[in-house]
């Protein structure tokens, strides 16, 4: 298939720019992969669209205020996003600058802080600080917002562009499917008997990064760092064991499981994935997806293409713009059985 495959129009007005007051107040639209039958419904009835003894794969990765403005020892500004941290002090970022970066290149920050550039890598330059990143990052970076949202970051962004369950910080994005549950949603999921797992997933700025190719064997994604634990495989493994579906709470809970399924087997993987899942992949650990809409042409619709059915997707985008859904990060969500041809998984 080809980039312009996955093109749909989108009325601007129905990209969200803020949260809802309360975050499982959102709409929830079911999509069967079968038979591409549709249901609207609120995301607050996840309780009753599943079922006992399903398992919900959660990424628990946290935001960190990943922007940050620097400035040269000539006075020229620079524009730093996180793209992914390589150790305590060093990391690679997407910068804009007026002239361009160079190896050795001295930056000024905020705070009295320093940094150094190290060297440039394709779009990216890797940057030393001389104190702990994340550290610095908390106390003098901006929330991360994605670009389609036209305001700057607020007070309560630093709340609601994470989810209730964000616990290892890393991501410079949000994994948009987790921030539709809150705790009271939770506890009514648990109350059902459906369990729920974490994995772990720093989403990367490439995951904002356009198809630039028109084929799409020529696209390569951006590396993420992924943790799959014993547990996650373990509760996985019981799931299974009693009937009980696995469902992926995002596409980076998809990939996650999908990259330590890669040798035909789920099991516990620690390190970088740049698996591109687009149609014709074979799924094995995932039986239904939780996820939001995303942009037209992106990776991400890709993967929920591949999963659902390139024709059935479509469809219910086109449905959802109909309807008046809210779409990208603070918008409504879509629950996704999967299409039998390309899905190996228990149902």
């Amino acid at each position: 298939m080809r980039r312009i495959d996955f093109h749909y129009e989108l009325p601007p007005e129905l990209i969200a720019q803020e949260p809802l007051p309360q975050r499982s107040a959102s709409r929830l639209l079911v999509l069967d992969g079968r038979d591409g039958s549709l249901e609207d419904h609120r995301f607050a009835e996840l309780p009753q669209l599943l079922r006992a003894g399903d398992l919900l794969v959660l990424n628990d990765t946290r935001v960190v205020r990943a922007r940050l403005h620097a400035q040269k020892a000539s006075g020229g500004k620079v524009e730093l996003l996180l793209e992914r941290a390589l150790d305590t002090r060093r990391a690679l970022f997407q910068a804009r600058s007026s002239k361009g970066m160079r190896s050795g290149m001295e930056l000024l920050l905020a705070g009295g802080g320093t940094a150094r550039v190290l060297g440039l890598a394709d779009d990216l330059v890797e940057i030393e600080f001389a104190q702990p990143l994340l550290e610095y990052l908390e106390e003098h970076g901006e929330v991360p917002l994605p670009p389609y949202i036209g305001r700057a970051p607020n007070a309560a962004d630093r709340e609601r562009y994470q989810t209730v369950f964000a616990r290892r910080p890393g991501a410079v994005a949000a994994p948009t499917a987790g921030l539709h549950f809150d705790e009271h949603l939770l506890r009514e999921l648990a109350a059902a008997g459906i369990e729920h797992t974490r994995i772990t997933l720093h989403v990367g700025a490439g995951t904002f990064q356009p198809v630039r190719v028109e084929d799409l064997a020529r696209h390569r994604m951006h590396a993420e760092q992924v943790e799959v634990g014993v547990a996650a495989c373990e509760a996985i493994a019981a799931a299974r064991a009693r009937g009980g579906r696995i469902v992926a709470v995002g596409t980076t809970v998809v990939r996650s499981l999908e990259s330590a399924a890669q040798s035909g087997q789920l099991q516990p993987f620690k390190g970088e994935t740049t698996l591109f899942i687009q149609p014709g992949h074979e799924f094995s650990s995932v039986d239904l997806m939780i996820t939001n809409f995303h942009l037209p042409e992106s990776t991400l619709l890709m993967l929920v293409c591949a999963f659902g059915g390139h024709a059935q997707v479509m469809a219910a985008y086109a449905h959802a713009v109909r309807e008046r859904y809210r779409f990208f990060s603070y918008g409504d969500a879509m629950l996704v059985l999967p299409q039998p041809a390309t899905h190996r998984a228990a149902t």
